[in-house]
């Protein structure tokens, strides 16, 4: 099936699974009667477990009876189609500069109410693209089909893609490696999103060590209006 090993759909009693659905309760409970529908991920370096995160969380969402798009918005080094086993020759991109119409780029996945748009060809210029009017349409028109947008965007300290994207979302979550990302790089990269914009919905923290499966299992945390935690390994 996917690419990605989506503990959430083939071993739903995980604890790593229950982890993401802590994560999903403490979206729901951030929302408190305000529209919070496309919600982006980001992280500081690259190989945080963004984008396992993200397709998770989408796992979990489609769980609870959610229809769901997942956007691929890391035009530079894209990796939801391959997570998924997908094609990549029309995405975003391809939405964005040579006026696809979304229909036509979103596809279905094997997991019921979960459809993904690819990140398309890779194009010179993300940054351009991503803050543009048509950009900011096409998330308009998907809000309204959908009942959660997700938005896999690329790190934040090495390109300013996910500082534009977060000016057009509902809210962002952050995702830390525990020990890989040093508090003063954290607290720079929060301050970027907060400047630019962003509604910071809470971080999540990955690769903590546990004294009962060291490094391999980590624990994530969500803060929001509601703490939550539990565990999984990411990449």
């Amino acid at each position: 099936m996917e690419g990605l090993n989506l503990v959430t759909q083939n071993d739903p009693k995980n604890p790593a699974a229950e982890a993401y659905r802590v994560i999903r309760t403490g979206i729901q409970f951030a929302q408190a009667g305000k529209e919070l529908k496309t919600i982006a991920l980001t992280s500081c370096t690259p190989n945080e477990g963004k984008s396992t995160t993200i397709a998770n969380l989408a796992v979990v969402l489609t769980q609870a009876g959610k229809s769901v798009l997942l956007i691929d918005c890391d035009m530079r080094n894209p990796t939801v189609h391959k997570n998924f086993n997908l094609s990549n020759k029309i995405g975003l991109s391809s939405c964005i500069s040579m006026g696809t119409a979304v229909a036509d780029a979103v596809q279905a996945t094997a997991i019921e109410g979960l459809d993904i748009l690819t990140a398309g060809v890779i194009p010179p210029n993300p940054s351009e693209l991503l803050g543009s009017e048509r950009m900011k349409n096409i998330l308009q028109r998907a809000k309204e089909e959908y009942d959660y947008v997700l938005i896999d965007t690329p790190p934040v300290m090495p390109v300013t893609d996910a500082l534009i994207v977060s000016r057009f979302v509902d809210g962002v979550i952050l995702t830390i490696a525990s020990g890989e990302v040093k508090v003063e790089m954290a607290r720079d990269v929060k301050n970027q999103l907060v400047n630019a914009g962003a509604n910071i919905l809470g971080v999540v923290l990955n690769k903590v060590r546990s004294e009962h499966h060291g490094y391999g299992y980590g624990y994530y945390y969500y803060y929001g209006h509601e703490s939550a935690r539990g565990g999984d390994n990411g990449k």
